[in-house]
């Protein structure tokens, strides 16, 4: 099967995730600044939200970019990394709706485990289906902060029934640790091409 029709599927997913998260966020009464310290939690969930989605369609994008074919096994790991990813909208507005409490950060956090685990599948699925030698396991090589993520994801999760607050700078830190451009499938393809 070709990719173009994966590719198209999940970039529709994603803007239906981020639409259906901004939606949520309500407008707030009155119209001077003070107004806007109610909703603030949201905001903020939202942005972190926004982002963590962000990061997902550029390393998928990238992720697919080296990709040649796509199975029956990648299908459904792309379809596991979405289901994952649909939840965003639901913890997101949980979380800053509750000013950040335990509970609906701990649950933040385990969505986020789960999509990191969902992601980690799918490039297994692909690397499996191209070989060891393929373009992507080229590029994805030791995966240090694929492999580091889901440890901060599961320490933040713990850390919220101690104080919420650690458990969020942790998914901050995680976000940022991302942000950071990987040009490691870029740097594989430009020597590839040579």
């Amino acid at each position: 099967m070709r990719k173009n029709r994966l590719e198209s599927f999940s970039d529709g997913v994603l803007a239906i995730i981020i639409t259906v998260m901004v939606l949520e966020m309500k407008v707030p009464h009155g119209a001077d600044l003070g107004a806007l310290k109610s909703v603030l939690p949201v905001f903020l969930s939202y942005v972190l939200s926004f982002v963590y989605l962000a990061i997902y369609w550029n390393n998928h994008h990238h992720m697919l970019y080296a990709t040649q074919h796509v199975t029956g096994a990648v299908l459904w790991a792309n379809l596991h990394l979405l289901f994952w990813l649909s939840l965003f909208p639901f913890v997101t507005g949980w979380m800053g709706e509750n000013h950040f409490a335990s509970t609906p950060v701990a649950l933040y956090g385990i969505v986020l485990l789960m999509a990191a685990v969902a992601y980690s599948l799918l490039q297994h699925a692909i690397i499996q289906s191209q070989g060891s030698d393929s373009l992507l396991a080229r590029a994805v090589g030791r995966d240090l902060k694929g492999k580091i993520s889901p440890i901060l994801y599961g320490v933040a999760i713990l850390a919220t029934f101690y104080n919420s607050w650690i458990a969020g700078f942790i998914y901050v830190f995680v976000a940022l640790m991302w942000l950071i451009p990987d040009r490691r499938i870029e740097r594989v393809l430009g020597d590839n091409e040579m």
